[in-house]
């Protein structure tokens, strides 16, 4: 069988066309970092590395997510804190209204303090993020959530939270509705408050009263009436609800509780025949309604002891709701503070899976150094072998013989 010469010339540049293929290869593996460019080169391997691609994609973004998370969480905690702190501020003015050698100018000048810390209360509920987004407003994040109207502050937001999420199957809400941070707190001692008209004549000053007996409250509204006989002071206890009598000229000690259907007070002083002070159920009353009454209560009169008390009367309302608002604005902090720790938490765990997907992906592409390098000099030699032979066999002719 007689081998054509342009056979020869076919298979020697065919196999110098694959090494040099081959040796392109591995220069531009090395050149990458790469074992496998394309598909083809390992079918398992780049669908594998597809997957934790696609994977570590979605987890990256869980973990930005969990950043801004972190973000606006911070916010909302540093304005929370910032609202304590003022609430702190205006109890600690109203506990130092209550000196009695205090005048008229100086509780004006107390109430003109309160006055710019309750602006600074309203700076903050109606403050916004980064973004331009109300914090407290909801849902409605372009809507100014707190407007002074002529009968209060009006909450134009609603109660929706801003969700993120940050992980397959965990989202984190990054909002607070300012209804339940500034609006929705319980009056009094949260289970029934204590009042007393403006037409009491009498100089009497009543306690935030306890439950004695959660099992007894009955949330009717009650009345203690008071009479004068002499030197004799009795009291009814009058349950406004059920228009039925409680307890019926029961003698009256200054100082002493008052306790029925689990209810328990004391009223100090010198009541009047007629004075009365009213139980009600505990309701909503906004923070900033609070702050506007006990204003109002410092730049009243009071000049004699029936004045004196009703200021003393306001000023224990006013503790009594300020210390409400304080412990509703730290039960969101800590809600908050709890969120924080999470989003921390999922950001650390998303950084944590990512170099591990890293690592992966790596172990799927990455080239060996060492091997390539190895190849490539064995290719390179090869190549040279290959043409150093060519060579020779294009120089084989008959007539080199004749």
């Amino acid at each position: 069988m007689r081998i054509a010469s342009s056979i020869m010339y076919d298979l020697s540049v065919s196999a110098m066309n694959r090494q040099q293929a081959q040796l392109l290869k591995t220069q531009q593996q090395i050149s990458a970092s790469r074992r496998v460019l394309t598909p083809s080169d390992d079918p398992i391997a780049s669908s594998r590395a597809l997957e934790i691609t696609q994977a570590d994609s979605i987890n990256t973004q869980y973990g930005a997510n969990a950043q801004t998370a972190t973000g606006r969480l911070s916010l909302t905690e540093q304005m929370l804190g910032r609202v304590t702190d003022v609430l702190q501020s205006i109890r600690q003015n109203a506990i130092a209204a209550g000196n009695g050698g205090f005048t008229a100018s100086d509780r004006d000048t107390v109430a003109m303090d309160i006055q710019a810390m309750y602006d600074e209360v309203m700076t903050v509920a109606n403050t916004t993020d980064g973004e331009g987004n109300y914090l407290f407003s909801g849902f409605q994040t372009d809507l100014k959530p707190f407007s002074p109207t002529g009968i209060g502050v009006q909450y134009l937001g609603d109660d929706g939270q801003r969700l993120v999420q940050v992980a397959s199957g965990r989202q984190i809400a990054v909002s607070e509705s300012g209804a339940d941070v500034f609006m929705r707190i319980r009056s009094g001692n949260a289970t029934f408050a204590v009042s007393a008209p403006p037409a009491n004549t009498g100089n009497a000053t009543y306690s935030k009263g306890t439950v004695s007996d959660a099992s007894a409250i009955t949330r009717h509204q009650y009345q203690i009436v008071f009479s004068v006989v002499g030197t004799t002071i009795t009291y009814d206890v009058l349950d406004v609800t059920a228009a039925t009598t409680v307890a019926a000229a029961q003698p009256y000690t200054s100082g002493a509780a008052i306790a029925f259907d689990g209810i328990s007070l004391e009223v100090s002083g010198a009541p009047a025949t007629g004075d009365l002070v009213q139980i009600d159920p505990s309701t909503d009353q906004d923070l900033f309604k609070t702050i506007s009454d006990l204003i109002a209560a410092l730049k009243g009169p009071a000049g004699d002891a029936a004045a004196l008390a009703r200021l003393q009367n306001a000023l224990t309302d006013a503790l009594i709701n300020l210390d409400q608002d304080l412990n509703n604005v730290s039960s969101v902090r800590a809600g908050v503070g709890t969120r924080m720790r999470e989003t921390d938490d999922h950001q650390l765990a998303s950084e944590d899976l990512s170099l591990q997907y890293k690592q992966v992906l790596s172990h799927l592409q990455d080239l060996d150094y060492a091997k390539a390098v190895s190849d490539l000099l064995q290719q390179q030699t090869n190549l040279q072998a290959a043409q150093k032979t060519f060579v020779q066999m294009a120089q084989l002719s008959i007539f080199n013989y004749l």
